[in-house]
């Protein structure tokens, strides 16, 4: 069928053989472009080839026509070398959150974008646009929770724009960018001194004591071996300063019981593997004591379960013998399991679950006390950053700041003596009669 033209030539519309549908083409923005106008009447494909080229002209008009790559294209290349590049560098969970954030909220907003329309102002557009909707339901999130009543926090919208800058440096490696905008959040003011959630001496001695309590007799008899563990978690990381990770992939030939000086009681060195690779840990020499404990409480026994013991009543069968006692091997992890539910529990029960700030303590907390009691015994700083695999800056940042221990009472306090009365006044009078004196001279 030969090609019929519209609008004085600007648009054609014409039908290829192997397509009951007629297309468009239109030459806009120096550039010949095609639609398909998926109508099978001639009139009805006119006016939808007429719309999608006055759509086109708006578009070029409004500066918005633009063929670079968009946004999503360098979002599927980000996701594409993320993964692969930093295999084993990074945690699995933190790569997927990466395209969690990118598929539920961040290609939503920018995906069709050119990339050299993410502006400055843009950003700031999708911070405003996040702070007002998050009441909404979300088509793209796959969460069966119901929407949010309180907006995203500061921490929330901070990973999402360093989500936002990995794609657009990758857009930059493959020259689809020519430089990173001004992602900063404007209005920004310096953040208030906080601390991270820890437990005072206090707080720690009747967090322990709860959960010795609790270890002596646990709600049910069968949790005794799980109560002992957290009991032993607790004073464990309160004495090594671990994060929680490296407590969890710890494995009984990382541990060794060792003098570190002579005539020094005995401490833990652990070879740690967590957040920041290998490193190494000396505990405080309280970890000892627990440890043992830990290698000298067998494994707990694995009965007949409550169906096989039913099965076994029915067809009248003996009982089985008890298993063997089987104690911890040097592959095996000195804590198997997490013991969430129990640590929170306990938490909850001994009214330590929230700290006086409203922020919630969990495993974690139990590190910021071992770093924080160091701090207040006058340990070195620097000591306690390279044995807890940190900065210094990041203890002065989150902890040091907000320990009155740190502040040296003898150095504030600084008074320059002053001159007693008589002594002031034995001036004065001197300095008076010198001035009688100039004041004679100058009258003769």
């Amino acid at each position: 069928m030969p090609t019929i033209e519209l609008l004085g030539g600007k648009v054609q519309i014409y039908q290829r053989g192997n397509s009951r549908f007629w297309q468009a083409r239109a030459s806009v923005g120096n550039k010949q472009r095609q639609f398909s106008t998926k109508q099978e009447l001639q009139d009805l494909a006119a006016k939808a080839a007429e719309t999608w080229y006055f759509s086109l002209q708006g578009k070029n008009q409004a500066g918005v026509l633009n063929d670079r790559p968009t946004f999503k294209k360098a979002a599927d290349q980000f996701l594409k070398e993320y993964g692969v590049i930093t295999e084993g560098e990074r945690s699995e969970k933190w790569t997927e959150s990466h395209a969690i954030r990118l598929r539920v909220h961040l290609l939503p907003f920018f995906g069709n974008l050119p990339l050299d329309k993410v502006t400055p102002g843009k950003v700031q557009e999708y911070r405003v646009h996040r702070m007002t909707t998050y009441a909404a339901p979300n088509a793209h999130s796959k969460s069966q929770h119901k929407p949010k009543a309180k907006p995203p926090t500061r921490s929330t919208l901070h990973d999402e724009v360093v989500t936002l800058r990995m794609v657009l440096k990758t857009a930059i490696r493959h020259g689809w960018l020519e430089h990173l905008p001004d992602l900063t959040p404007p209005y920004r003011t310096q953040g208030k001194i906080v601390h991270r959630p820890w437990f005072s001496p206090e707080e720690y001695k009747q967090l322990y004591e709860a959960a010795r309590a609790n270890a002596k007799a646990p709600e049910r008899a069968h949790y005794r071996w799980n109560a002992e563990q957290v009991y032993d978690f607790v004073l464990f990381m309160a004495n090594t300063g671990l994060r929680p990770d490296e407590a969890f992939n710890l494995q009984h030939r990382d541990v060794t019981i060792a003098q570190d000086e002579s005539n020094k009681p005995e401490i833990l060195e652990i070879e740690v593997r967590g957040k920041r690779g290998v490193g190494h840990c000396k505990s405080m020499p309280g970890a000892v004591r627990v440890y043992q404990r830990i290698l000298a409480r067998a494994k707990p026994a694995q009965g007949e379960s409550r169906r096989e013991r039913q099965l076994r009543r029915k067809s009248g069968g003996e009982p089985p013998a008890m298993p063997e006692l089987e104690y911890p091997k040097p592959t095996d992890r000195v804590f198997p399991g997490n013991h969430i539910k129990l640590f929170n529990n306990l938490l909850e029960r001994a009214g330590l679950k929230i700290d006086r700030d409203g922020k919630a303590r969990t495993a974690y907390s139990l590190r910021h006390t071992y770093i924080c009691m160091r701090l207040m015994e006058g340990a070195d700083i620097y000591q306690v950053a390279k044995n807890c695999r940190t900065s210094v800056e990041m203890i002065e940042k989150h902890y040091a700041v907000h320990l009155k221990n740190t502040l040296d009472a003898t150095a504030i306090n600084v008074m320059r003596k002053r001159a007693g009365k008589g002594k002031l006044k034995a001036g004065a009078r001197k300095a008076g009669e010198l001035t009688t004196e100039l004041d004679g001279d100058g009258a003769d």
